[in-house]
């Protein structure tokens, strides 16, 4: 253990952290090597939502549906893989992937690195105190000399339906820990995690159905992207329900049996279902927090400045980092979020301009304007940057460059039928790429060189000098300048 025992049973540290998810290691793990004394509380499993419950297991459940699409499409391959999908295996990977739920490897490295560990919920108890309730009902008191760090992530946001509660629905966690297929599946919404759980489970032999209240797919990303899954989808015999909303749900229990869950559909139309996902947005976890004990209202997201302290906090010594700010809702943007803010506390720590730490506050504004995002599906998207949407409703002139992916060489070699589509972003003041978005096959693998354009605000006219190699599907990026400038 590295903290100090004072006398009235309070453990001190530099850097108190609640939240033991992939941010707050990271926060951890930044000021224990600048030499501070850290402690992570948390009250589920070590590595957070990512691991267990979203990133690691859906994409074990989705990496063999889009192999299969993908090797469906190359001459020599069709045959092999007609058939059906191993589910027994399948979600042997998955439970592989998510380590078996269990975090021993993650206690054993958090060990390594010299972070203190309190499993137990983590409440505020006045300013850089910290109150932790252990799983035994024992109470563990801890006190921060610089800094208290929230890391506590998000929680689904479900909508006051009637019968909500009774039908027991599933949230993502469900959705990507089932342990048998649902005959029937209905999937409420339209976002990334309802199109990538309606991917996975209709190719793992569930009949899906998505209810969907607007009137399109992916609704913040641009509209070509939504079309083009929303086709993909279909394809795979997914029924899409747009402009659709629920009204009601019920659940029919039998004597010690799980009935179907009934769904009354905007109009009066009833749906019925062996399981019901809502996949209805996330919001920050702030409640139970003791947020009320330093002046903050339980239940907010956390507002920050580019450093990730609380601006409604005083004197600076309380951070929110990841989910829990609001700012996005990402695992790599708060694992990038959490490397600013620690290298941060530590400069602060040791007196010195934040400026001068190795991530300052000038790298605390990009994720604002360059975040990256994937969907993986079949076709996948990947996207960064401004859209057309955003661009129009902040007033920002762009320039707008389409390209059609097929006629990439790389595309020809990925599969026959590809079908693809570029979009890429320009300020024609600076003549920067302020955003670009590739949906198609294989373009996830696309979305970090694109991340480089937008962050590194690279002028249009150097990109001619990045040349992409033949021929891969990164041959888009010489279509799409082509296409601005001419060839």
């Amino acid at each position: 253990m590295n903290e100090a025992t004072t006398g009235r049973g309070v453990r001190e540290y530099d850097v108190v952290v609640v939240g033991g998810g992939p941010v707050g290691e990271n926060v951890a793990e930044r000021v224990r090597s600048a030499g501070l004394t850290a402690v992570i509380v948390e009250r589920e499993l070590l590595g957070g939502e990512c691991s267990y419950w979203a990133c690691e297991p859906s994409k074990a459940l989705l990496r063999p549906v889009v192999a299969r699409a993908d090797a469906l499409r190359v001459p020599g391959l069709r045959r092999a893989v007609q058939g059906p999908l191993d589910v027994e295996a399948v979600l042997a990977h998955r439970d592989a992937m998510a380590f078996h739920w269990k975090d021993d490897g993650q206690a054993d490295w958090l060990d390594s690195v010299g972070v203190d560990l309190v499993r137990g919920h983590g409440r505020l108890d006045g300013p850089r105190r910290v109150t932790v309730t252990t799983p035994d009902g024992d109470t563990v008191r801890l006190a921060a000399r610089h800094a208290v760090v929230l890391g506590t992530g998000s929680a689904p946001s479900l909508p006051p339906v009637p019968g909500l509660d009774g039908a027991r629905p599933w949230t993502s966690r469900e959705a990507t820990g089932a342990r048998r297929v649902p005959g029937t599946l209905a999937v409420v919404g339209g976002g990334v995690v309802a199109v990538e759980m309606a991917t996975a489970w209709q190719a793992l032999g569930s009949r899906v159905t998505m209810l969907v209240i607007e009137d399109h797919l992916l609704g913040r990303m641009e509209p070509f992207a939504g079309e083009m899954v929303e086709d993909g989808l279909r394809e795979a015999g997914v029924d899409i329900r747009l402009g659709t909303a629920v009204e009601s749900l019920r659940r029919d229990d039998g004597p010690g049996t799980q009935g179907p869950v009934r769904i009354t559909l905007t109009g009066g139309e009833e749906l019925t279902a062996d399981e019901i996902l809502f996949a209805t947005g996330r919001i920050p976890r702030t409640r139970d927090l003791g947020l009320d004990t330093v002046g903050l209202t339980p239940g907010d997201r956390l507002a920050v400045d580019d450093t990730y302290r609380v601006t409604a906090v005083p004197d600076g010594w309380l951070y929110a980092v990841g989910d829990v700010n609001g700012r996005a809702l990402l695992t790599h943007q708060g694992k990038y979020q959490a490397r600013i803010a620690g290298a941060v506390i530590a400069a602060r720590a040791a007196a010195l301009p934040v400026d001068d730490a190795p991530w300052g506050t000038h790298a605390g504004t990009a994720d604002t304007t360059a975040v990256p995002q994937v969907v993986f599906g079949v076709p996948e998207v990947a996207a960064v940057g401004l859209t057309t949407m955003e661009a129009e409703r902040t007033g920002r002139r762009v320039d707008v460059v389409d390209h059609d992916m097929k006629g990439v060489a790389g595309a020809h070699q990925y599969g026959e039928g590809y079908r693809g589509r570029a979009r890429m972003l320009v300020d024609p003041d600076r003549g920067t790429v302020v955003g670009v978005t590739f949906a198609g096959p294989g373009v996830a693998e696309l979305v970090h060189s694109a991340t480089f354009a937008v962050a590194g605000e690279i002028p249009v006219e150097r990109l001619w000098h990045a040349v992409p190699a033949f021929p891969t599907l990164g041959e888009v990026w010489l279509r799409l300048l082509e296409t601005y400038r001419g060839p």
